[in-house]
């Protein structure tokens, strides 16, 4: 039986979809960000991150945009200043997200995922539309449904989801990718958003539906592998000259030493006695690996390890007809 979610947005056109991640940002979801030392538990909101992972990769994978908001605040604020009644900041400890600073920033375990400024909109107030340029950004990717994320329900988020009805742009609201201050009022919210606004959704479901959007393929190119002969020259060269910048180091499988760069190329040393600049593999994001597997297999190539799991989700290496390795994975 298809599940409700899954059966609201069937009739979703992806090819105008895009994923919105509202303020996942160390104040409203870090310990000892604004929320955190005001006495909130911020735990539901770091439940979201492997599910926000998750749709990211979902979204990316099928080439639909993924976007960001950033709530920015000033330490004096003399709009906020003119009311007579106390804003919500007076509320905490501290005024929060202040520009600049570390409580202003994506949480590390989202952060990397957060790579293009274009797709990063800045806010001052709750509302993501609200004297942004969030609406030109979807005009000029074609945007016309919106799959609502992150932090916190019933103020930014639910702010946003009635902002984007009202500007006649489809609402799906991903309930599990979604964290309320108070986990309680959440539900209050959700039969609301239902009744007005748009469709509830899982994160599950939405899987489900980009995983039906197309067959079985390769999506994307994720990273280049590249043995060299000097793993330091070559890190001046693609640091210093082009201004690559490193993701992590760390031991390969084979325990050569692996360093990896946000651009997407992850640098070793060569095997002892093999040639030096040698693509050691190459690896792309994929769908359905283990029917790509499948059909290598039956067409007579070569299907190295897997499929199981893998450094980036489920995983199988084949061989090519030159020889070279390519890595194809999905995540779980």
């Amino acid at each position: 039986m298809t599940a409700p979610g899954l059966e609201a947005i069937a009739g979703v056109d992806p090819s105008t979809s895009a994923l919105l991640i509202i303020d996942m940002q160390n104040a409203f979801c870090h310990a000892d960000g604004t929320l955190g030392i005001s006495g909130v538990d911020v735990t539901p909101a770091q439940a979201t991150y492997p599910v926000l992972r998750r749709l990211v990769a979902a979204f990316a994978d099928a080439g639909l945009p993924v976007l960001w908001t950033r709530q920015v605040h000033l330490p004096s604020d003399d709009g906020r200043a003119r009311k007579a009644l106390a804003a919500h900041t007076a509320k905490r400890k501290q005024v929060s997200a202040v520009s600049g600073s570390w409580d202003a920033g994506i949480v590390d375990e989202l952060a990397d995922l957060a790579t293009d400024p274009t797709l990063i909109v800045t806010k001052h107030r709750f509302g993501s539309f609200y004297e942004t340029r969030l609406r030109s950004l979807l005009d000029m990717l074609g945007v016309s449904s919106l799959f609502v994320t992150g932090v916190t329900a019933n103020a930014c988020v639910e702010t946003t989801i009635r902002e984007a009805y009202l500007r006649d742009y489809d609402v799906v609201a991903v309930t599990d990718a979604i964290a309320a201050v108070r986990p309680k009022w959440a539900g209050v919210a959700e039969q609301i958003w239902a009744q007005y606004f748009g469709v509830l959704a899982t994160s599950d479901d939405v899987c489900a539906w980009l995983a039906g959007v197309e067959p079985a393929r390769a999506t994307r190119l994720h990273h280049l592998l590249l043995e060299v002969a000097d793993l330091d020259r070559s890190l001046e060269f693609y640091r210093g000259v082009l201004g690559f910048t490193v993701r992590k180091r760390e031991e390969f499988r084979d325990g050569r030493e692996l360093v990896v760069t946000h651009q997407g190329l992850g640098l070793t040393t060569a095997p002892d006695g093999a040639a030096c600049s040698h693509l050691e593999h190459v690896c792309f994001s994929a769908r359905r690996v283990d029917e790509i597997a499948e059909k290598a297999a039956v067409k007579g190539h070569r299907v190295v390890r897997g499929p199981g799991p893998g450094p980036y989700g489920h995983t199988v290496y084949l061989e090519d007809p030159d020889g070279n390795e390519v890595e194809l994975f999905e995540h779980a």
